[in-house]
């Protein structure tokens, strides 16, 4: 099948590389702003991939919303098939996607959007087939786990590993988005559709990410054989979803304690086979474009899109129901409270009025 691949950033450069190994692949045109000197076509207008017919595939990896929605939904109208490795414009136009991609009898496939190298969503897909899928969880963010493993492993504060991931690239110049929590929070968009078969809002979600973890918070967990990390999380409550995206601590025994560097980890609970869990790399030119080289093998394969050709039916957040443990960190004091997730997000919201270095973390063992 041929390809035409839209920019050559980290993930495009590796996934053109990976593309030359295969025999039934072919990179016909790239699109790009200056000249690659690569060896496939050279296209600085999208319309020279989109009007031709013999491109089959069309891979986006420019990131961004805009112009990636414009390229995707002309591709799947054009009736290519789109592979992409891009969370935001996925998360925000989910609905239409997926419809389009029905409409138009092509395959929308996005693995690489969440967990980067792990085949997280192909095997979320896969599960929910066959399966009734209850809950989601897990680390799926590579730059806080970087930051908060390296806090554990060295007591150094928060701002000077931010630092030092921007230098190793693993953090944007502005990175926002990963440390505060909405990169993990689209990839849980991305899951819960999949595995609940339904349409979450990303805004509906509480999110708290670690910009407020500090040495000190670090080296009091340790004093009690706890580890920080940022989890989201999703749960079936009937036609409702119970979600949020927050500091967790863990035991130092379990698996997500010792999940360190880049890494991600992420879990998947369903009524008849139970838990199963995936581990790897979770960021990385070659990772992800492992796993866009994968889609594009498996729609060369002949295989159809992981995500329902159903309309997707809306899904409300509901954190009302089930207590939960959590530790709240106000002015250097640390209380422990019996509530559930909607009350103790509104508790925080409140906290933080006060006091703007104010912390929040959930504790899902009900230690302390």
């Amino acid at each position: 099948m041929q390809i035409g691949l839209l920019g050559y950033g980290t993930v495009g450069k590796a996934f053109f590389a990976l593309c030359e190994e295969q025999s039934s692949l072919t990179i016909k045109t790239l699109l790009t702003r200056r000249p690659r000197n690569v060896d496939c076509a050279e296209a600085s207008d999208f319309a020279d991939i989109l009007n031709d017919p013999s491109i089959d595939i069309v891979v986006e990896a420019i990131g961004g919303i805009h112009p990636a929605y414009e390229y995707i939904s002309s591709a799947l109208r054009a009736k290519k098939h789109v592979v992409t490795a891009n969370k935001a414009v996925v998360c925000a136009y989910y609905g239409e996607l997926v419809r389009l991609a029905a409409e138009n009898g092509v395959c929308l496939r996005c693995t690489a959007a969440a967990g980067g190298g792990i085949p997280w969503l192909s095997s979320l897909g896969r599960v929910a087939r066959m399966d009734r899928i209850t809950a989601l969880e897990g680390i799926l963010n590579g730059t806080t786990n970087y930051i908060l493993s390296e806090m554990t492993a060295r007591y150094a504060e928060y701002n000077d590993l931010l630092r030092e991931a921007q230098q190793l690239g693993y953090a944007e110049a502005d990175p926002t988005d990963d440390v505060e929590g909405y990169d993990a929070r689209r990839k849980l968009v991305l899951s819960v559709n999949l595995a609940f078969d339904g349409l979450l809002n990303e805004q509906d979600i509480p999110c708290v990410g670690i910009s407020r973890v500090t040495a000190g918070d670090v080296a009091w967990a340790r004093e009690r054989g706890l580890v920080w990390k940022l989890i989201a999380c999703a749960e079936r409550k009937g036609d409702a979803v119970g979600a949020f995206v927050c500091p967790t601590l863990f035991p130092v025994t379990t698996p997500e304690s010792q999940t360190n560097g880049s890494a991600n980890l992420v879990s998947l609970y369903a009524e008849r086979i139970g838990k199963q869990s995936f581990s790897g790399a979770g960021a990385g030119g070659w990772p992800t474009a492992s796993n866009v080289l994968t889609d594009c093998l498996e729609i060369a394969g002949g295989a159809p899109s992981f995500y329902s050709d159903r309309p997707a039916a809306p899904l409300s957040v509901d954190n009302g129901e089930g207590v939960k443990t959590w530790l709240f960190r106000s002015y250097g004091r640390y209380t422990v409270r019996e509530e559930t997730a909607a009350d103790a997000f509104e508790a925080y919201r409140a906290v933080l009025e006060v006091d703007p270095r104010a912390l929040i973390a959930h504790l899902p063992y009900g230690m302390l």
